[in-house]
């Protein structure tokens, strides 16, 4: 691969830096821009996205791939459901990755996802992705054995070869037109707290409850690690980072929306124009329907 992709600049209150110089302090679960009027704003947003999903959709120059991350009960589902509501569905395509089964534990950690990735003129959407092999396999890393049948690589080295795997598939897909904006949706231990709360004593929402989830807030300072050296090691110009506040809900579902409108809107989505053949048999058609409407 020669030269660099060209990067959709995006500018955002929520970009991690290029350099790794994100520090935890720098991880906030709530902004002083936190006030009233985000789900009015949410919804101008949505209706600024739909042409422009429509010229993307049309002009077919380019996929957008936006990639979900968070820890349990952050609002994922949630704000991927709202903020593409009222999009044409034909032109999203959404992925939602849980443990790897049988099949795909035979393949490399990217394979899976590779599969899903968006066409030319699509928005895809990762809920979850070849992150988690450096979140939650890197907080555990026992999963590992099920990857390596043979003998599990010395960790030291195995960390930063997945960095430099994920570094550079996502400048390939970016070298091939695809714009990447990747999204970790920060919440705090004590909102965490209190949803998961919420769905144990709303009968309607134990189903989203596990225990499970509870148990896993006892590695918080392990994934609090695990996503500041992912942050740093793969936010780069071509596959940002935006670390989102997550503990206002209609806050984080703006911001995400407003940050997917920015970066469309930067691109050129030209719709296809027709020769002049076609342009003449148009005109023609045009006329045989005026006059069928007529009759």
């Amino acid at each position: 691969m020669t030269g660099r992709p060209d990067p959709v600049s995006v500018d955002s209150d929520w970009l991690a830096p290029f350099d790794g110089s994100l520090a935890q302090a720098d991880l906030a679960s709530r902004s002083g821009h936190d006030h009233s009027g985000n789900k009015s704003r949410l919804k101008k947003c949505r209706k600024k996205l739909e042409p422009l999903q429509e010229a993307l959709y049309a002009s077919k120059q380019y996929s957008v791939l936006c990639i979900f991350q968070a820890l349990d009960a952050a609002g994922k589902d949630g704000t991927i459901r709202r903020v593409f509501k009222g999009l044409n569905p034909t032109g999203l395509r959404v992925a939602s990755f849980k443990r790897p089964t049988p099949v795909e534990l035979q393949h490399d950690f990217l394979w899976r996802t590779t599969l899903e990735l968006p066409r030319d003129g699509e928005i895809g959407i990762f809920n979850r992705s070849y992150y988690e092999e450096v979140l939650t396999v890197r907080v555990h890393p026992e999963f590992l054995e099920g990857q390596y049948p043979a003998g599990v690589p010395e960790l030291g080295r195995l960390w930063p070869a997945r960095y430099r795997a994920i570094q550079e598939h996502e400048q390939h897909l970016a070298m091939s037109n695809t714009v990447i904006l990747k999204f970790w949706l920060h919440v705090s231990l004590e909102e965490q707290a209190r949803r998961f709360l919420d769905r144990i004593e709303e009968p309607d929402k134990r189903w989203k409850f596990s225990a499970h989830d509870v148990a896993e807030t006892a590695f918080r300072k392990a994934y609090d690690e695990a996503v500041l050296t992912m942050l740093n090691e793969t936010s780069r110009p071509w596959a940002p980072w935006f670390v989102i506040p997550a503990d206002n809900k209609p806050f984080m579902r703006a911001e995400v929306a407003e940050t997917i409108r920015r970066a469309l809107a930067a691109l050129s989505l030209p719709y296809p124009q027709p020769d002049v053949r076609e342009d003449r048999e148009m005109d023609k058609l045009a006329d045989q329907l005026r006059a069928r409407i007529k009759a």
